[in-house]
């Protein structure tokens, strides 16, 4: 059963003008995120971008947004396949149990200028 759909867009350049602000890509990423992104190269900006976005999408499927919850309790982590997965922790793990969800979809796309997320919870007996 769909318990909620989340959907967000992201300006790249948004997260370019971060990235002269020292520590706030720290306040909002999980350390790993941050990790995995410097290994993209040119491509760092645009994978930062979508894995905000994914974090407001999933504060949208929760139907609360995202107050109360730690950004970096929120991982957006590639499988062995590229597929992008969530990883919850703490405050973002807790919202998730309280809404009756325990399956995290997620749909990460890029181009340019735009980052787009999708995310979808679902309970799955």
């Amino acid at each position: 059963m769909i318990i909620g759909i989340g959907v967000d867009v992201v300006h790249v350049g948004r997260l370019e003008r971060w990235t002269t602000i020292p520590g706030l890509l720290e306040r909002y990423f999980h350390q790993e995120e941050l990790s995995s992104s410097k290994a993209k190269g040119r491509g760092r900006i645009l994978s930062l971008a979508a894995r905000f976005a994914a974090k407001e999408a999933f504060g949208k499927a929760l139907g609360t947004g995202l107050a109360g919850i730690v950004l970096k309790d929120i991982k957006v982590v590639n499988r062995h396949n590229g597929q992008p997965d969530i990883e919850l922790f703490g405050t973002a793990r807790s919202r998730l149990e309280k809404s009756g969800a325990n399956r995290v979809h997620i749909s990460l796309t890029h181009e340019q200028d735009n980052a787009i997320a999708m995310v979808v919870l679902e309970y799955e007996k």
